[in-house]
């Protein structure tokens, strides 16, 4: 598998680990949003939410909020943002499930705006039954 993140997971190419256990590493982005940008990811190669067991994500899950809390205390940011983009449409670069924790201040020019929309009357409630049919 040509993967970086499992190359990196393996020792192949170098990193610099925040954190690390048998199934989980945490390491810093190379091309970060902002200081400190924090990548997580299961060792094992899962390309996207859906496709990763609940067990691995649980041990993901574990790691999350004790790697947020730390590139948050150590950034002295003002806040973070918890991303996990999943297929190239959702901006997913490399195809290897991602947990982005990106630290964040006020005016940082990060995520300048949410481009929110509403739904017309009774869309909504068409778009919940569909969603509700493939649990």
């Amino acid at each position: 598998m040509d993967c970086i993140f499992c190359k990196i997971a393996a020792g192949h190419i170098p990193s610099v680990k925040i954190y690390e256990d048998e199934n989980v590493l945490a390491f810093l982005d190379i091309g970060p949003l902002s200081e400190g940008h924090t990548l997580i990811i299961p060792k094992k190669h899962y390309a996207k939410v859906d496709e990763c067991p609940a067990e691995m994500m649980s041990q993901v899950g574990a790691v999350l909020p004790k790697v947020a809390k730390a590139v948050f205390g150590g950034m002295e940011s003002e806040g973070y943002n918890v991303l996990c983009n999943n297929g190239r449409a959702s901006g997913q670069l490399v195809e290897h499930i991602h947990f982005h924790i990106i630290p964040r201040n006020a005016g940082d020019g990060v995520f300048t705006q949410w481009p929110a929309k509403q739904y017309p009357a009774g869309k909504i409630e068409e778009i919940a039954k569909k969603i509700r049919a493939k649990l």
